[in-house]
């Protein structure tokens, strides 16, 4: 006859049995996404999105945590990350990706596109594609491509309309080596900070001016070190949205469309967000007292026209030939 001892043991595993499969259901995934971009920027919100769709549509058992600001490290850390596998996801940087998978670069010629859209028309069909199996053949998997806007010029010294303004500017750029060549081709000194970094080197004059698109100007305040903006329009940016190979290896085939499908949503967020973004922005900076010029944009594209022949002439040229065929 069994102790009270013992049958209150039994008891117990009893319970613990029928439990069991409610809680090896319940197991959830930690996934950690790190981006670059403050919290208010599409980017973040898309994010935040992101990990509340997929939470969602696996009823809990993925869970996303953002880390948004470069706390993770910047966007070239971050990329060294992914493909290491010490990171799951990242919404990075044309520039930071362009390092492990070239082509990227491709997207970032001076003055190619006008707006974001005529960039995604690219990137939603078979040059897009291709791009994705580029990034998965350097261990990263393509989620989506998000917009990092149209970039555009501000400094503090004097207001910028032709190329002979940007003469002796000492320019931060990201580590973007087309953003270097566009800098030095208009007479610019271009120097590399980080975007967590901008703000103070802009405040104590470690450098003049920076470019960015306006939803990053308006997210990080750099208006108010910034009091000059020219609308140079002179390059478009994604923002790849990644994902380690080796996390989505760990997933099982469900879980995988989850993540696509919750990846899809942030996308269409994202682009819109941003879109709707720039067409507020700019009255929103002129009421903060930034000063807003126009540039004579052929002269800035002719100027600039020597980084379409360097970067033909590199191994990604065969790719870059290509997207500019389609965009022009």
């Amino acid at each position: 006859m069994p102790t009270p001892q013992r049958t209150r043991r039994l008891i117990a595993l009893a319970t613990m049995a029928t439990l069991l499969p409610l809680s090896s259901l319940a197991q959830t995934t930690k996934l950690t996404l790190g981006h670059g971009a403050a919290p208010g920027n599409p980017r973040h919100e898309a994010a935040v999105k992101f990990a509340e769709v997929l939470k969602a549509k696996t009823a809990g058992r993925i869970e996303v945590q953002v880390a948004p600001s470069a706390q993770l490290g910047d966007d070239a850390a971050m990329v060294t990350a992914l493909r290491t596998g010490a990171l799951d996801m990242s919404a990075n940087s044309q520039g930071a990706v362009s390092a492990a998978v070239p082509e990227y670069a491709a997207y970032g010629m001076p003055f190619l596109f006008d707006t974001p859209a005529q960039a995604f028309k690219l990137l939603d069909g078979p040059l897009g594609q291709e791009l994705a199996q580029k990034s998965f053949d350097k261990g990263m998997v393509v989620l989506g491509y998000w917009d990092n806007g149209i970039r555009h010029m501000s400094n503090s010294k004097r207001p910028i309309t032709k190329v002979e303004d940007m003469k002796g500017l000492k320019m931060r750029t990201p580590p973007d080596a087309v953003l270097v060549d566009i800098m030095q081709a208009l007479g610019a000194e271009a120097q590399q900070i980080k975007f967590a970094e901008l703000y103070v080197a802009l405040q104590q004059g470690v450098v003049d001016g920076q470019e960015n698109p306006l939803v990053n100007i308006h997210a990080s305040k750099l208006y108010e070190v910034q009091k000059h903006l020219a609308l140079t329009s002179h390059m478009f940016q994604m923002t790849p949205f990644l994902m380690s190979k080796r996390s989505w290896d760990r997933l099982s085939e469900a879980d995988r469309k989850a993540v696509t499908d919750a990846a899809t949503e942030a996308t269409a967020l994202q682009r819109k967000m941003s879109q709707e973004a720039d067409d507020k922005l700019l009255a929103e900076l002129k009421a903060k007292g930034v000063q807003v010029t126009q540039v004579d944009k052929s002269a800035f594209a002719k100027a600039t026209s020597a980084v379409d022949d360097k970067w033909l002439a590199t191994p990604m040229g065969a790719y870059l030939k290509k997207v500019i065929a389609a965009a022009r």
